[in-house]
């Protein structure tokens, strides 16, 4: 049984209409701070590389350098990430977001709440305290004219010998979107990893990840988040 006093998500029944997306810095995607500007740098380094290579190089550079951990505050700036070296899938993905923004790449989110089993092969042992739900904001690109989510983007073009994610060990969501598409709606076929089972509702799109937590908060209600984020965020994620 999921509990039920973690959650911080409101609801609403409105769904978002289709989101044009931006470039702008946000407070949580603040492109413009030293250490995101240093880490562009180096993904850069002088080089020419169309929009989805960069973002190849985004995310392979993230996942190399900052330690996947499981913090919970969703609204935590990119810089404060980078200075921590660690982050959690969400605070991983806003970093991606960040360097995209700053080279002139529109981004947007899509919202989507998930059922909180989603994380039960993660926590074995803590099923009664995983919010019963979810709200994830999943990043979508403008590259070559059209909206693609992050896992389009910085998958392989040809995906062999699919295997599941099983949310356990050191593969994360993160890590998973490097090696194969991920589908959160309901496909006839697709070479993908089919997570549709586990989405509840389909919010739409937001101009940004502080637009979704504006209007509809974070998972956990503030006072929860405040009292076991300390522990979280130096929880490793990977094993």
């Amino acid at each position: 049984m999921t509990c039920v006093l973690l959650g911080g998500i409101r609801q609403g029944d409105i769904r978002h209409d289709v989101s044009g997306g931006d470039i702008t810095a946000t407070p949580i995607l603040d492109w413009g701070h030293d250490d995101v500007a240093r880490l562009y740098e180096d993904i850069a380094e002088g080089a020419i590389q169309s929009a989805q290579e960069f973002l190849v190089s985004a995310h392979r550079s993230v996942a190399a350098n900052i330690r996947p951990v499981y913090g919970l505050d969703d609204r935590q700036p990119v810089s404060v990430t980078l200075s921590r070296g660690r982050g959690s899938c969400s605070q991983r993905l806003a970093i991606v977001e960040a360097l995209a923004r700053r080279r002139g790449i529109a981004t947007r989110v899509r919202g989507l709440v998930l059922r909180g089993e989603f994380w039960y092969p993660r926590f074995r042992r803590l099923h009664a305290v995983i919010p019963k739900s979810v709200l994830l904001a999943w990043p979508e690109f403008l590259v070559d004219g059209r909206w693609q989510d992050i896992s389009e983007i910085v998958s392989p073009a040809v995906v062999s010998a699919l295997e599941p994610f099983t949310n356990t060990g050191e593969e994360t969501l993160f890590d998973a979107i490097g090696r194969a598409p991920i589908s959160w709606g309901k496909s006839i076929s697709c070479d993908c990893l089919d997570f549709s089972e586990f989405v509840d509702r389909d919010l739409g799109t937001f101009e940004s990840r502080d637009k979704l937590f504006e209007e509809f908060g974070q998972t956990m209600s503030t006072p929860i988040r405040i009292l076991v984020d300390p522990v979280f965020r130096n929880w490793s994620a990977s094993g």
